[in-house]
């Protein structure tokens, strides 16, 4: 039988990005995108500017002026900052958004904190353990469970993962071939 275990606090900040440098001379600013939606980051979205996600003590709030998508980067300009050396020293800063402010999920859309803690279980109902980590590839994320087998890698596929339900606490899979080692 699994551990109790209830979906983790939210964070009280979301990560969105990471500023890399100024763009141009009038204070925008070069962001890399660290989140799958960043389409939600626009004029009049108040941001969050520290120098680490995990510790926000010292972190500036700034209200977004303009954004752009440029290639495979974000273009922000925040009120305040209006040239290159008022952007400057914001170069290496990650930008966050208040967890209360962000803009609420679409159905069956979830959060990836809310997973770590969720105990998975095989169609056939068999324990597996719980999800410890994400691992976000590119192609597909790939849950990390620890449990009964050791540590167990779920491609998050259809073919693998069935069903995700936060509101139940629990995830279940369909086993493919070679997952347990076998």
């Amino acid at each position: 039988m699994p551990p109790d275990s209830t979906s983790p606090d939210p964070p009280p900040f979301l990560l969105l990005g990471r500023i890399l440098r100024p763009h141009g001379i009038r204070g925008e600013l070069r962001v890399e995108v660290l989140t799958d939606f960043p389409e939600r980051i626009g004029p009049d979205t108040q941001i969050v500017v520290g120098t680490d996600p995990e510790n926000v003590s010292s972190a500036v709030t700034y209200q977004v002026v303009k954004a752009r998508k440029h290639q495979h980067f974000l273009i922000l300009q925040f009120e305040g900052i209006n040239d290159r050396n008022s952007a400057d020293p914001l170069r290496g800063h990650y930008i966050m958004v208040a967890f209360k402010d962000a803009v609420p999920l679409e159905e069956g859309e979830f959060y990836l904190f809310q997973l770590i803690g969720l105990p998975v279980y095989t169609v056939d109902e068999d324990f597996l353990g719980e999800i410890t980590d994400v691992i976000e590839t590119g192609a597909n994320d790939v849950y990390v469970v620890h449990g009964p087998y050791g540590e167990v890698l779920l491609p998050v596929v259809d073919d693998c993962v069935k069903r995700v339900d936060i509101n139940a606490g629990r995830v279940t899979v369909q086993l493919m071939d070679g997952l347990l080692g076998e």
